[in-house]
């Protein structure tokens, strides 16, 4: 049986991107994510051995990000292959990954990609 965890617009401040003036400011960067595992278990036992800490994700989330990067898509795809690596009951990972103020023209809430993978 398939069930999901979310995290849910978390903010890390980071330092990521192809500008060497991005690497040395740095903005803020929102994550979502969403990952599939069988979550019954835990539902029946009420014991966090059976589950998948949501701490523990975030911590990777956190780890990751702060290792800087030219592109997203390696942030986002190093997080992905971490938590799965880390969790192997998760079958699926979706990633999105929104950095704030890019140094585009225009004013915009930001700039995202977002990653998907299946185990």
């Amino acid at each position: 049986m398939m069930s999901k965890i979310f995290l849910e617009d978390v903010n890390i401040y980071a330092y990521h991107g192809v500008l060497p003036e991005e690497n040395k400011i740095g903005t803020y960067y929102f994550l979502n994510l969403e990952v599939h595992t069988d979550l019954w278990k835990a539902a029946e036992s009420d014991d966090l051995n059976d589950t998948i800490s949501y701490a523990d994700i975030n911590a990777i989330l956190h780890d990751e990000m702060s290792i800087p990067s030219q592109l997203l898509e390696h942030v986002a795809g190093r997080i992905i292959n971490k938590i799965q690596s880390t969790f192997p009951t998760i079958t699926f990972a979706k990633l999105k990954l929104t950095k704030t103020a890019p140094p585009m023209k225009g004013e915009m809430k930001g700039a995202s990609i977002e990653l998907e993978k299946h185990f």
